[in-house]
């Protein structure tokens, strides 16, 4: 029970190669693939289960296979039975149970004579004993429906799971359920995600980059604590390597002032002795030859000094940390930023939330709590429009920015008194350095359109006092979900916050909880 890929080679239709000879087999037990967005981890699930084929190579899959995709291809009006892959036995089932013994029914059902009670029961363990067989899907939840999605894998009985963004959409009970699943599983598992504690269930790391996958045993945590171990000890090469050099180019530098002053002598003694001209040519041409081959033995040192160097700066090279500072965004302690009594919203007929009370005051961090459908998003629109100051929502769909203006005018438009060159250095410090500053906003990954927003964000004029994030985390990989916890823990405001990651929330320092219980 695992699987492998044998010098596997994609690419997609404009050429933009993906992986080019890759090789890798995945053991039995739980492997959690980590990388950033765009490095090709959904695509390899999608070629191992056969959504993608590639131009060379061969995968084998030694089991059944299942696979929960990050968007599944379910139509609104198909029923739960449909997606779980039953409808057709179930109804042989109920044909043969009413007196219909056709031979086609009894083929059909096959083996399967459990199948309604397997399917319940899987339905109940992932916290959907409420959800009938014949309910259509369109009046589902997105919580729900991963949830369905992944009962419709396990109903499979596959050896080995493919999980891409499991989490996704899930509230805090359908998290734990799957992570309930994940812990007890007993095949092979292979699941993309940026969620730390899902990770922390797995028994190995893999983790891609540039098309070359490096293995790591144990948990994400173990896996984190060895990256940042590797890291310091990188930066302490660089800060060897760089006072190596300096070293080399002050000895260089003082061999090169001996020398010359030896030359300087040299002349004035020669020229006192009375030697032959002929005889004290040759005498000065060898302290030249003496000089020059001196400053190539120190060259050669500065040289490979300054390679080591090199070297280990490159290892070294950070582009993915973000820090700031933050004065502008400071609340006094004491400030109000939003009052709310009685806080009521309706959908239809149906009431969402009433009776909620809140008050912020001065740089608190709230996280706002509940399960799939109780509101949480329309409380903050409704904390939005009764802010008693500058206030900034950004959504888990990045969507603030003008798509079609490049950073650098984003952030223009965001803050137009800031001069040119103080704004580009400001992108830099979001990691846009020379020309990504000038990219448009639409062709940028989901990092980069979290950075450019948080930029445009934090230095808006006037800045916020309040920040209102709606699952934020979302469809991030864990670099940009680092990035988002820097300027967060730089920001001194106020925010609110709609998270399912205790991880992340924790990192943010949150100090109250807001839960809304659906009604």
């Amino acid at each position: 029970m695992s699987f492998s890929v044998s010098d596997l080679f994609f690419s997609w239709p404009d050429d933009t190669i993906v992986f080019d000879g890759l090789s890798l087999t995945v053991p039995e037990g739980r492997t959690g693939l980590v990388a950033v967005n765009g490095a090709g981890k959904s695509t390899l699930l999608k070629l191992v289960a056969g959504d993608l084929q590639p131009s060379a190579g061969t995968i084998t899959v030694r089991g059944t296979l299942g696979y929960l995709p990050q968007h599944l291809p379910f139509a609104s009006e198909e029923t739960v039975a449909q997606v779980l892959g039953v409808d057709r036995t179930i109804a042989a089932l109920h044909a043969i149970e009413g007196g219909d013994a056709a031979e086609e029914h009894f083929a059909v059902v096959g083996n399967d004579w459990d199948v309604e009670e397997r399917s319940r029961a899987e339905l109940d363990r992932l916290g959907l004993a409420d959800v009938a067989l014949d309910r259509r899907l369109g009046t589902l939840s997105g919580g729900q429906v991963v949830s369905l999605g992944l009962a419709a894998q396990l109903l499979k009985r596959p050896d080995v799971l493919l999980l891409d963004e499991p989490t996704n959409n899930l509230d805090r009970a359908a998290r734990e359920r799957l992570i309930g699943v994940v812990r007890s599983w007993t095949g092979t598992l292979l699941t993309v995600s940026h969620d730390r504690e899902l990770l922390d269930e797995m028994d190995r790391i893999a983790a891609l980059d540039h098309g070359e996958v490096e293995w790591h045993g144990g948990d994400f945590t173990s896996f984190e604590e060895a990256t940042a171990a590797g890291r310091e000890t990188l930066e302490r090469q660089v800060r060897n390597a760089e006072q190596d050099l300096k070293r080399q180019k002050r000895e260089a530098q003082q061999a090169r002032e001996r020398a010359a002053r030896r030359a300087s002598t040299a002349s004035r003694n020669l020229a006192s002795a009375g030697l032959a001209r002929i005889h004290a040519g040759n005498l000065k041409r060898g302290a030249e030859v003496s000089a020059a081959r001196a400053a190539d033995v120190h060259g050669d040192r500065v040289g490979q000094a300054q390679a080591r160097y090199d070297q280990a700066s490159r290892a070294a090279k950070q582009d993915d940390r973000i820090v700031l500072e933050l004065p502008g965004t400071t609340v006094p302690a004491g400030r109000t930023v939003f009052h709310g009594e009685g806080l009521s919203a309706r959908y239809g007929d149906r009431e969402i939330f009433s009776g909620v009370d809140l008050i912020v005051r001065g740089p608190e961090r709230i996280a706002l709590t509940g399960a799939n459908g109780a509101g949480k998003s329309t409380l903050l629109r409704l904390i939005e429009k009764g802010a008693a100051g500058p206030v900034a929502y950004l959504s888990q769909r990045l969507d603030l920015l003008d798509p079609d203006r490049t950073v650098a005018e984003n952030l223009a438009v965001s803050a137009p008194a800031l001069p040119d060159a103080e704004r580009m250095n400001l992108l830099a410090r979001f990691l846009f350095r020379g020309s990504r500053a000038h990219l448009p906003v639409s062709v940028l990954s989901g990092g980069e359109r979290l950075r450019a927003t948080l930029a445009c964000i934090l230095f808006a004029e006037p800045a916020p006092q309040l920040l209102l994030l709606d699952e934020p985390t979302n469809n991030l990989d864990l670099v940009s979900v680092a990035q988002l916890e820097s300027a967060l823990n730089a920001y001194r405001g106020a925010f609110v916050v709609v998270s399912h990651d205790e991880r992340f929330l924790d990192r943010i320092a949150v100090g109250r909880r807001l839960h809304l219980p659906v009604e």
